[in-house]
Formats: C-alpha cells, sequence, structure tokens
C-alpha cells in the first residue's frame, strides 16, 4: 500500500530591496535582523537581499519605486509589501501574520 505525503508548504520568501549606499537601507536592514531574532522568527522566511544596482530587473518585475521595501512572496505571488519602514515596530507589525 503506498500513502501519498502531501507536499509542505513552501517556506515564505521575504525579499529586502536596499540599496548598498543608502544608510538608511542599512539601518533598516538591522531592524530586520532584530525583528526575526526576536522570539526565534529566524527561520520563519528564507530571506533575499536584492540591491538595486547589481538586479535592477528584479526591481522592475516586483515593480518597487522605492528602498528600502520588503516583501513577502508566498506560494509564488506576493503576499504583502511594505516601503520604507522606519523601524523595529513598523517590521514586527507588517510581518505579524507569519511570525511566532
Amino acid at each position: 500500500m503506498t500513502v501519498a505525503i502531501p507536499p509542505q508548504a513552501e517556506q515564505p520568501r521575504l525579499v529586502f530591496f536596499h540599496s548598498t549606499l543608502s544608510g538608511h537601507c542599512r539601518r533598516v536592514e538591522g531592524f530586520l535582523a532584530q525583528v526575526l531574532q526576536r522570539r526565534r522568527n529566524h527561520g520563519t522566511f528564507h530571506v533575499v537581499l536584492v540591491a538595486e544596482e547589481e538586479r535592477p530587473d528584479l526591481l522592475e518585475r516586483f515593480k518597487i519605486e522605492t528602498v528600502p521595501t520588503l516583501v513577502v512572496v508566498e506560494n509564488k505571488a506576493v503576499a504583502a509589501r511594505l516601503e520604507r519602514p522606519r523601524g523595529c515596530r513598523d517590521i514586527e507589525s507588517f510581518l505579524a501574520p507569519w511570525l511566532n
């Protein structure tokens, strides 16, 4: 007898669109790290960093008009987007549906 094992849900991707030249982007990257380390959430997402200088094609594909921008991709579709987060509280509120 063969038992069908349902495929596991794909881990959501958290795409961080940023600029390597921006101090604000570096600060937001630090805020993001703090949020994901709290309450052991570091394994919740597959985090992808996309620098606008290196991958302008991806910024165009995701229609990113400003950096930093966070995008959650779930089941191959954009589930949520946050432009220009100001701090940990903004990021934590944005990611609340996925965090423990």
